[in-house]
């Protein structure tokens, strides 16, 4: 079949985004016979004539669209980007007779609700790599869609039970030309890069568990580095490990940098780092095999916040960390989530003072923290009566401590003035 995958971000959330997940679900289709075509729109200036022509000239007989972004996650000035990709969808209906079908990690959170709203014909939930080219082959023939995994007919719901792929080594690769961007040697483009997928920690406002699953499932660190070592040869020297939490296991990390240490493949990369486990031999390691940024992704420096988000770390443990990393010339940003269930102006207060003593290289400062559906914080703004429970999250709700809002943005401007590598 003739398949089109379009990629329909044109936002650009703290850095320009490449679309690797959306290439793997390319080159799985590839290994399974079809001829397909990709377009980003992030890459095009007029994505209504970029659309208007590819389709015109390669006349799809199936289109994939990801959705990578519902929102920026800001309260208070929340840009809905679904809006987007909906002009992105209505244009593929209203100019091919094509199905089209949503996948991406922003569709994987809302299967069901974005389905609706973009007017698309299916999606799937979760991982395209082995289900969109089973798809395929489905329509292809002409026969009952109800076996594939995670799949969702709008108008008729989930199809069949999602799956998670246990040996990712066994996946298709994307070719790198296929998203390099023609200014590659910009600054901000940094190669996402993902070893592993899954994570147990259970965080009680984040959605990785739904897009990820809870089960860390890992690339082995072999494979890993050998397609690292094509991306450098195609010429990307930034990576962005993607992986939720670099560190867990370490043992798989320090193997996973010591081998990219051995390949001699001089990346320049930054990951993100759970502060709980965090060894001098992983930051050596780390930082010998080209690391020069971590995320610390802490979120408070309370004790009681951090029990409250189901922390597994103490302020001792970050602490620990921001100095093992600032030892080996390892770069930190932190992150604040303020305003969560059982924040008081003094757990605020402490959090600014804990960070101000890392003195890190940047700090991220959040207002509000966005509710996303099967998480504890939805469950806690349901009983506190701040959702209703038959909303299904997808336009943008807030969680925010009743009567700390304005008290908050308030400090936050005044703390952040001292601090020019603060920012919001």
């Amino acid at each position: 079949m003739r398949v089109l995958l379009i990629s329909a971000n044109r936002e650009e959330i703290n850095m320009p985004t490449l679309p690797l997940g959306l290439g793997c679900v390319a080159a799985a289709a590839r290994r399974a016979g079809h001829d397909v075509a990709f377009l980003d729109l992030m890459l095009v200036d007029d994505y209504r004539r970029a659309l208007k022509n590819r389709i015109a000239d390669f006349n799809p007989e199936a289109i994939g669209v990801s959705v990578r972004n519902i929102d920026d996650q800001a309260m208070g000035s929340a840009n809905f980007m679904l809006a987007q990709a909906a002009e992105a969808v209505e244009l593929c209906r209203r100019l091919s007779q094509a199905p089209v079908v949503l996948g991406g990690a922003g569709y994987s959170i809302f299967p069901q609700s974005a389905l609706e709203y973009l007017g698309a014909d299916m999606g799937i939930q979760g991982e395209g790599e082995i289900a969109f080219p089973l798809l395929l082959s489905q329509i292809e023939a002409k026969k009952d869609l109800a076996t594939v995994p995670g799949l969702y007919l709008r108008g008729h719901g989930q199809q069949a039970e999602r799956r998670f792929i246990r040996n990712l080594d066994a996946l298709a690769l994307p070719e790198p030309s296929l998203i390099t961007p023609p200014d590659l040697q910009n600054q901000h483009y940094w190669l996402p890069f993902q070893t592993r997928r899954g994570c147990p920690l259970n965080c009680s406002y984040c959605s990785t568990s739904t897009i990820e699953g809870r089960l860390i499932r890992k690339r082995s660190p072999e494979a890993a580095v050998q397609e690292l070592a094509g991306w450098a040869a195609a010429g990307f020297s930034k990576v962005f490990f993607v992986d939720n939490t670099f560190n867990l296991p370490e043992a798989y990390a320090v193997e996973l940098c010591r081998r990219i240490t051995a390949a001699g493949l001089k990346l320049n990369w930054r990951c993100i780092v759970y502060p709980g486990r965090v060894s001098r031999k992983l930051v050596a390691a780390m930082a010998a095999a080209g690391c020069k940024e971590v995320s610390l992704g802490f979120e408070s420096g309370h004790p009681m916040m951090l029990r409250h988000m189901n922390k597994r770390f103490s302020p001792a443990d970050i602490r620990r960390a921001s100095d093992m990393l600032a030892d080996a010339g390892i770069r930190r940003m932190g992150f604040l989530l303020l305003g969560g269930p059982g924040e008081t102006r003094e757990s605020v207060a402490a959090s600014f003072d804990f960070v101000e003593e890392l003195n890190l290289d940047a700090l991220k400062i959040t207002i509000g923290i966005r509710i996303y559906p099967y998480t504890k914080l939805a469950r806690i703004a349901v009983e506190e009566g701040l959702i209703s429970p038959e909303d299904n999250l997808l336009r943008p709700r807030f969680y925010c401590v009743k009567d700390l809002e304005a008290w908050l943005g308030q400090t936050v401007a005044e703390r952040a003035e001292k601090h020019p590598n603060w920012f919001r």
